[in-house]
């Protein structure tokens, strides 16, 4: 069975762009996605990556087009600009690497949820009673509603190290095997990539 290493951030629009067309393609091509939160507060500076807030004006103005374009063109609802980003996304990524052991699908999921609270709900992804009120809606169990620190933080570092090391520096990022696919927009090469024999 193929596999695809997941990079992302739970705070980024564009992981949240690909999120379910990514689950649909591995499931189309009975792959294994392996979910791998990452901080790229730390990947960013080893990566020559700038946080928004940095960029050039130009850059900002272009990546608003062009969420707006890419909202229209799948059909999603997105909030442009929510009220709580830049957000800190660590307290969510490392909820979601706590569900591990209940399956890639409840991670997934879980993940989803989680986007889809800061990119069309307006929430605030880094406040522990929204991210409690989340897990709780998809039905976790009450160890994963307090997950920060411990082996999850561990995790997490882990993954964040692997993803550099893997030359990983935008989200989302599809790895599979040593190719690696940046952007929900390449998810046509990562379906093309999972179809070759």
């Amino acid at each position: 069975m193929k596999a695809v290493d997941y990079y992302f951030s739970p705070a980024s629009p564009w992981t949240f762009l690909g999120h379910a067309r990514f689950e649909e393609i591995a499931r189309r091509a009975g792959a294994q996605i392996r979910v791998r939160p990452v901080d790229f507060g730390v990947i960013f500076p080893q990566s020559g990556g700038l946080p928004l807030g940095k960029r050039a004006a130009q850059r900002q103005a272009y990546r608003l087009m062009d969420l707006a374009r890419w909202k229209e063109r799948l059909g999603l609802p997105l909030v442009l600009q929510p009220k709580h980003f830049p957000v800190d996304a660590n307290p969510a990524a490392q909820r979601i690497i706590a569900t591990e052991a209940l399956g890639v699908e409840t991670q997934m999921k879980l993940a989803g949820a989680i986007m889809r609270a800061l990119w069309v709900e307006d929430k605030n992804i880094a406040d522990p009673t929204t991210l409690a009120s989340i897990a709780a809606a998809q039905e976790l169990p009450a160890a994963t509603l307090a997950a920060d620190g411990g082996a999850a933080k561990t995790k997490y570092e882990a993954f964040t190290r692997e993803a550099l090391k893997r030359g990983v520096f935008g989200a989302p990022t599809y790895a599979l095997e040593a190719e690696l696919f940046w952007g929900q927009d390449r998810l046509d090469f990562v379906e093309r990539a999972l179809g070759r024999d």
